[in-house]
């Protein structure tokens, strides 16, 4: 009999390959989102033997979104392979066949459109200004950068997961993830539970959100993203107070020249 590793009921397992029973092996785990337990897939970067796996893990699971938290090359050292062609020259890997159709290049990230197969769009989001077990020098960026995957995300309702990774698949993969989950939770239930999830997330893939440094920059993006909200509800109170006063001068003004006895 075969016995199953305790994670293998939430690896992703990609197709057998020639009845070589390994092929079916990438290094990636399905993660729990909020009300769907296979929203994510935590992935590692793509080493130069796993590209043509990697592709094919996003054409058999359907994914139509690719968050990449990672630079290429990070200190000097190789931390992921470019697993995408180097211009528009459409290339191969194993039998998928991909095409950038675009590459728009921002200050914090990258966004790129890839067409596999000549039919299936997948949307790349590229975010360059995370260091390695570090945190990126503010919330804003990240908090933006999220909102514009969880757009579309929400976009694309009947898609496979939306495919997260870093160098090892785990810290930064791991904040990402719990960001987007928690910021959906606050929105709807108005508070978070973020050590829970952390936790949940750990049951079906060890260390995600590996470092202290990104745990506490998880809770500064989570008080951060409250910050314009309460902004709105001070300027509500301020323009509220505004017009009170302005009626109740009015108010005045008018008793001070009505008639007497005029209600």
């Amino acid at each position: 009999p075969v016995s199953l590793s305790l994670d293998d009921w939430c690896r992703v397992k990609l197709t057998i390959l020639n009845h070589n029973m390994s092929s079916d092996y990438i290094n990636a785990n399905y993660m729990p989102g909020y009300g769907n337990s296979r929203q994510y897939i935590a992935a590692q970067g793509p080493l130069p033997p796993t590209v043509n796996d990697f592709w094919r893990m996003i054409w058999e699971q359907r994914v139509k979104g690719v968050v990449m938290v990672t630079n290429c090359t990070e200190g000097g050292r190789t931390k992921c392979e470019q697993y995408w062609p180097l211009d528009y020259t459409p290339c191969l890997y194993g039998h998928l066949l991909v095409t950038v159709r675009s590459e728009k290049r921002e200050t914090n990230w990258t966004l790129r459109e890839f067409v596999v197969k000549s039919e299936r769009p997948v949307k790349h989001f590229h975010f360059t200004a995370w260091p390695d077990h570090g945190v990126p020098e503010g919330t804003e960026a990240l908090i933006q950068f999220r909102g514009l995957v969880r757009q579309h995300i929400v976009s694309q309702e009947n898609s496979g997961p939306t495919v997260v990774h870093c160098s090892a698949g785990v810290g930064r993969t791991g904040t990402i993830i719990a960001l987007d989950v928690m910021l959906q939770q606050l929105e709807r239930e108005k508070a978070v539970g973020i050590a829970a999830f952390v936790h949940k997330m750990r049951l079906s893939r060890p260390l995600m959100v590996q470092t202290e440094s990104q745990y506490i920059f998880l809770h500064q993006c989570i008080m951060d993203s409250l910050e314009p909200k309460e902004k709105m509800i001070q300027e509500a109170l301020y323009e509220n107070s505004d017009l009170i006063y302005v009626n109740a001068t009015a108010l005045k003004e008018f008793q001070a020249v009505s008639p007497k006895g005029c209600s």
